[in-house]
């Protein structure tokens, strides 16, 4: 399984971290070794490590309260079997103890690595979010995902497979996918998470208010957040 790999930073001040969502200050070292090993992760094709400031505002609405002392940034691809696990299996719980509760919030953050139709797909999430949808297309992608590659993820399929969402204008998201006016917003997403350090779907970048910043690799159990949650509030 994948490890933690503890990071830190001089403290900010709180309100510059939650701006909807904003520019958060961070320093990401990457223990890459310790990903390209993780059994529940997918691996991208790079492996530099920077620093920088982590920008979320073209990432997901905020699932939960943006002033919550800690956020969960979460970097994945829809067509990533693992990251369905971490969808299914985790975020759940995540949504129960943690974001219901005041603890902590989530942004999702788009990394496309392993196919084109990751980049439509993802597109479709803010076409989606554009009807106050985001989160029930997320999950519902999710739930439906085909092979990876395997053409479920393509425009004309994606089309289709949309129409289960409940409330959702399939005549707007298909006008809205068929422009492709969110792919370059995909394609800078997909830059931010490489730049901040991730290196396989999923990563997650935890933060806490005073900026210390702890990476978590693959799809982890709700036990590694909660106790990483519980320290950055201890």
């Amino acid at each position: 399984m994948g490890k933690r790999n503890r990071k830190t930073k001089p403290s900010k001040n709180p309100k510059t971290k939650f701006m909807i969502i904003g520019i958060i200050a961070v320093v990401i070292a990457v223990g890459v070794a310790a990903t390209a090993m993780n059994p529940d992760s997918i691996k991208a094709d790079h492996t530099k490590s920077t620093k920088l400031s982590l920008d979320t505002r073209g990432g997901s609405p905020v699932l939960g309260d943006a002033s919550s002392p800690v956020t969960i940034v979460e970097f994945g691809d829809y067509q990533c079997p693992f990251c369905k696990r971490w969808n299914e299996n985790t975020k759940p719980a995540i949504e129960k103890n943690l974001i219901e509760t005041g603890k902590a919030s989530l942004i999702y953050v788009d990394f496309p690595i392993i196919g084109p139709d990751s980049i439509t797909i993802h597109a479709g999430s803010y076409c989606a979010g554009e009807q106050g949808l985001y989160w029930e297309y997320h999950d519902f992608v999710y739930a439906n995902q085909g092979h990876e590659n395997g053409g479920w993820a393509r425009s004309e399929n994606l089309k289709l497979l949309v129409s289960g969402i409940d409330g959702l204008n399939t005549d707007s998201f298909n006008e809205c996918l068929d422009s492709k006016k969110y792919e370059q917003r995909i394609n800078d997403n997909k830059k931010i998470a490489s730049d901040a350090g991730a290196r396989s779907t999923p990563t997650f970048i935890v933060i806490s208010q005073d900026g210390a910043a702890e990476m978590i690799t693959g799809a982890q159990p709700y036990g590694t957040f909660q106790v990483l949650v519980d320290e950055m509030l201890g």
